[in-house]
This record gives C-alpha cells, sequence and structure tokens, in this order.
C-alpha cells in the first residue's frame, strides 16, 4: 500500500502536471469505484490544487467540490503520458482533462476509493475525521507525538501503524523507522521512556523525509504519475531484508564506528511483518 512518502510524491507530481486543468469527462470499467451521480459531480470542475491527509488524495475542485482518492494496496494514479509496463496496465479509471491528456488509476485488486462530496461535508468523512496528524509537518513536536503514544498499549510497530494515532505510516516506513530508532518492534509503548520516544520520533523524520526525496519505494505495485519506480527501495535498511547482514554492517552506514553483526530477521506484528537486527534493536 501507498504510505506518506508515496502519497505525497504522487501528489507533489499531480500539482506540477494537472493543477488548473479540468475534468471533462470519466470512463470506468468498473463501476464499483463510484457512486451513482459521481461523474455529473465533478465532470466540468476545475482542479484548484490537489494536496494530502495521511493516504488519502485530496482534489480541491471548483464549484465547492471535493474529490478524495484513496490508492489502497495496489492502487497509483497515473498523468499525462507515462511508462508503458505490465504493473501500469491494469486501468480500470481515466479522468479525462481539458488539455487533452488523461489522469488514470492503475490498481490491480481494484480496492481503491474515488468519492466526491461537498466541500462543507468533507470533515464529517469517516476517511477523514479520525486520522491523526501528519508526522512529516514542521508543526507535528515531539511533546504531541509523545502524548500521542503515551495514550496506548501494545507493540510500538502497530501504534506506529494506527492511523487514528499518526497518519501515513505503514508497514515499510515503521521497520525503517525503529531500526533507526534501535527499537524493537515488538517493545511495549508504556515501556518506552523519554529518551527511546526522542529516538522514535527524530527517526520518523529522518526516515519520511529521506523517503519523500527518493520519490517512495517500488518494491511492489507502486509507482510515480509518470509510471516509473521510487529509488527509496535501493536503500531500504532492514524491509524485506531478512537473512541480510545489519545494514550497520555496511561500511558508511550512518557514519556508524561500531559494527553490528546482526542477521535480519522477520517476524509478525499483529499479523502484518515486522523487519529488524536482533542485535541492533533488543528486546
Amino acid at each position: 500500500m501507498p504510505e506518506l512518502p508515496e502519497v505525497q510524491t504522487t501528489v507533489n507530481d499531480l500539482n506540477r502536471k494537472i493543477k488548473g486543468l479540468s475534468i471533462t469527462g470519466i470512463w470506468t470499467d468498473w463501476p464499483k469505484y463510484l457512486k451513482k451521480g459521481f461523474a455529473k459531480e465533478i465532470t466540468g470542475k476545475k482542479i484548484i490544487k490537489i494536496w494530502r491527509i495521511g493516504k488519502n488524495i485530496i482534489f480541491d475542485l471548483s464549484g465547492g467540490k471535493i474529490m478524495l482518492i484513496h490508492q489502497k494496496m495496489t492502487g497509483h494514479l497515473l498523468a499525462g503520458k507515462w511508462l508503458i509496463e505490465k504493473v501500469n496496465s491494469y486501468i480500470h479509471v481515466v479522468f479525462f482533462l481539458s488539455n487533452g491528456e488523461k489522469l488514470a488509476l492503475s490498481d490491480l485488486r481494484k480496492f481503491a476509493k474515488i468519492l466526491a462530496v461537498d466541500k462543507k461535508d468533507f470533515k464529517n468523512l469517516e476517511d477523514i475525521k479520525n486520522i491523526g496528524p501528519d508526522p512529516s509537518l514542521p508543526g507535528f513536536k515531539f511533546d504531541e507525538f509523545k502524548k500521542l503514544i503515551n495514550k496506548k498499549r501494545g507493540a510500538i510497530k502497530k501504534v506506529l501503524m494506527a492511523q487514528n494515532v499518526i497518519s501515513g505510516i505503514g508497514n515499510i516506513y515503521a521497520d525503517e523507522i525503529l531500526f533507526t530508532a534501535k527499537i524493537h518492534p515488538l517493545a511495549r509503548t508504556e515501556k518506552l521512556n523519554a529518551k527511546k520516544l526522542k529516538q522514535i520520533f527524530n527517526a520518523i523524520k529522518k526516515i519520511l523525509k529521506k523517503a519523500v526525496k527518493l520519490r517512495g519505494t517500488s518494491t511492489y505495485d507502486y509507482r510515480d504519475t509518470a509510471g516509473k519506480p521510487g529509488h527509496y527501495g535501493e536503500a531500504r535498511l532492514v524491509y524485506q531484508r531478512k537473512g541480510e547482514k545489519c545494514p550497520r554492517l555496511r561500511q558508511g552506514f550512518s557514519g556508524q564506528a561500531n559494527k553490528c553483526d546482526g542477521i535480519i530477521k522477520r517476524i509478525k506484528v499483529d499479523g502484518r511483518s515486522a523487519h529488524f537486527c536482533p542485535i541492533c534493536q533488543k528486546l
């Protein structure tokens, strides 16, 4: 599933490519995506701006309308002209644009969500009203993070991925964050002191910033709006690296003076995989 860095990359691309254009028509071969009357609501509307709440892509449209797209597990948006390859070929929705180009949703498993509402009703959407703060924003400070985590009990990896606690972090970046912070994914939130929470907070800021810069992770279906893969997958520390040597053994990792001889392990946390170094991230 695209997480905060992938969604932010998509938002940045769309603002550059299609902001200011109008939607002239819609096509789909999977009507379950769209509620009755959806096409009528947004056809002819100008795209004022595109932004993000958590993993949701928000389109501010003219006429007081807002469109929300959540790409879910296998979805990604393509705009203008894009690379033709298999992962970009599962196109089930196309928005025709006033410059003659298209915005398309490629979604292998057809789980993506698309809806439109009046601006006045937007904050009451179930997808939005209970979502946690955005950890990538400058205004998200340690004190707020500490309060949010202290309210929860359970494995830290599960809590980091809870969208009603903080938004946008999923399986990939939770692993990367916890490795960077040297915190075991099963560590109980109620046993983490302020020092360890600060390590996690700093790692969140560092990893998300780096992943956005590298345009996200494409170990599975995600592609950017040109149909191209992101590059964070090449820089992954532990995610999907079971059986490999700890990154701290690799020369030059974060300027580490003390190297680790650990081997990356994979366990389950609340039904999801978790990758970690048992030496660096002791429970």
